[in-house]
């Protein structure tokens, strides 16, 4: 039987991206569906709380970021551009958002046809990875969508022409993970059980095989 989970991301989030390619990785080993359900990042949805906690946070979070990468042999670098547009100086943000709210679209575009994991992995990694400057221009974005056996083209069409039905969905993936009981990214919820945080995935996986988890 397949089993089936929601992965809730965030395409600014390091931690994200380090989940990402796990997660898909167990999905194609083992008989198990993950959808991607994608929320704005906190800059966008709740700037205010970006303000609230401790001023170490952002600096942990980077070092920290860098720490588990390295860990895990995963390349990374913090993106160029930022997906947010952010002085990260002065913590101030900028009205106009056009990199995250088109990438977020493009995410949520791809989970209708499902496959937002295999979306999500190939663009987190040209923004995060480090192997390239100026993810946003050039073939960047067409060449990761591609090897997510989906067309730019296409995804760009409807973003443009379905902006306010796909920010709903957007917005309706945040409620319904506070509703499983967490807030942040990237949280897997298998069988209405949150699993926050890259460092979960072994413990998703130990539950999942609990319940029936099975290779291919």
């Amino acid at each position: 039987m397949t089993l089936k989970a929601d992965l809730y991301f965030s395409f600014r989030s390091p931690y994200s991206y380090l989940a990402i390619g796990r997660y898909r990785a167990l999905a194609e080993e083992f008989d198990l569906e993950i959808a991607l359900r994608t929320v704005w990042p906190i800059a966008i949805r709740a700037p205010e709380l970006l303000f609230t906690g401790n001023p170490a946070a952002p600096r942990y979070i980077l070092m920290d970021s860098m720490r588990v990468a390295r860990h895990l042999g995963i390349p990374y670098r913090w993106p160029r551009p930022d997906p947010v547009n952010q002085n990260l100086m002065t913590r101030e943000i900028a009205a106009e958002q056009p990199l995250i709210r088109r990438i977020c679209r493009l995410g949520q575009a791809a989970s209708r046809r499902g496959k937002g994991l295999a979306f999500a992995d190939e663009v987190s990694r040209i923004i995060f990875s480090g192997e390239v400057d100026g993810w946003d221009e050039g073939g960047h974005l067409a060449d990761a969508s591609s090897r997510a056996g989906l067309d730019l083209a296409e995804l760009d069409a409807e973003v443009l022409g379905d902006a306010a039905a796909l920010d709903a969905e957007i917005a309706d993936n945040q409620s319904a993970l506070e509703a499983a009981g967490h807030w942040g990214v990237p949280t897997l919820v298998f069988d209405g059980e949150p699993f926050f945080g890259q460092d979960r995935i072994d413990m998703a996986k130990w539950r999942m095989e609990q319940k029936g988890l099975m290779k291919r």
